[in-house]
């Protein structure tokens, strides 16, 4: 389906919220320096852990602690333990409703049986510093685009007319769909002109 029958296709509420969501985008491709801000490791610091800071070398953590200060350090390991044990807690109730062979168990590939099947990519582990940094970015754009940064004031984009590059392409391709190539047409009489012409040369046969 075309953009502009997708567009068609939409109810009112969905649409305004899709309009909502790329301005969002939009603001992040005009503002790259959203990502480096130093309160984001307490938007998920489990997640922080796991992408970024175990990349990291002792004088990159060492930065980052001087950069961020103590109090926020601290903050964000506290936090990060709370969620671990959190989290350790649900699969200990998750495993305990099965028995211990059953096919419902863990499996040595896919792990707890009650483990969610529709992961996002940020949820495995990156193979390297790049890698880790991509899938936080990842993290970070989904959690900005869907209006989960508390700390962010939504209206001063989700208002503003100039971030909708995505819908003035559409709008721009839709009307390219109307129009009508007239060129075509002008391109046609051209080649059909001489062609005639020399057919009728061709034939011999001449008005006397």
């Amino acid at each position: 389906m075309a953009p502009s029958e997708r567009a068609a296709a939409r109810s009112p509420a969905s649409a305004a919220r899709v309009r909502v969501q790329n301005r969002r985008r939009e603001y992040l491709q005009q503002h790259p320096s959203y990502y480096e801000n130093i309160e984001h490791e307490l938007a998920d610091p489990v997640i922080y852990e796991r992408l970024v800071k175990r990349f990291q070398s002792a004088e990159e953590r060492s930065k980052d602690v001087k950069a961020k200060g103590y109090g926020r350090t601290l903050e964000a390991s506290l936090v990060r333990g709370e969620t671990t044990l959190a989290n350790l807690r649900a699969e200990e109730q998750g495993n305990g409703a099965s028995a211990p062979d059953s096919a419902q168990g863990r499996t040595a590939e896919n792990g707890p049986a009650s483990m969610p099947t529709g992961l996002d990519a940020w949820d495995d582990d990156a193979r390297d510093k790049e890698e880790g940094l991509e899938l936080w970015r990842a993290f970070l754009e989904d959690r900005f685009v869907h209006g989960r940064d508390d700390e962010f004031d939504y209206s001063l984009v989700d208002n503003d007319e100039g971030y909708d590059a995505l819908e003035i392409q559409d709008a721009e391709d839709r009307w390219f769909d109307k129009e009508e190539p007239s060129w075509v047409d002008d391109d046609v009489d051209e080649t059909m002109a001489p062609h005639n012409g020399a057919s009728a040369r061709e034939t011999g046969i001449q008005d006397f």
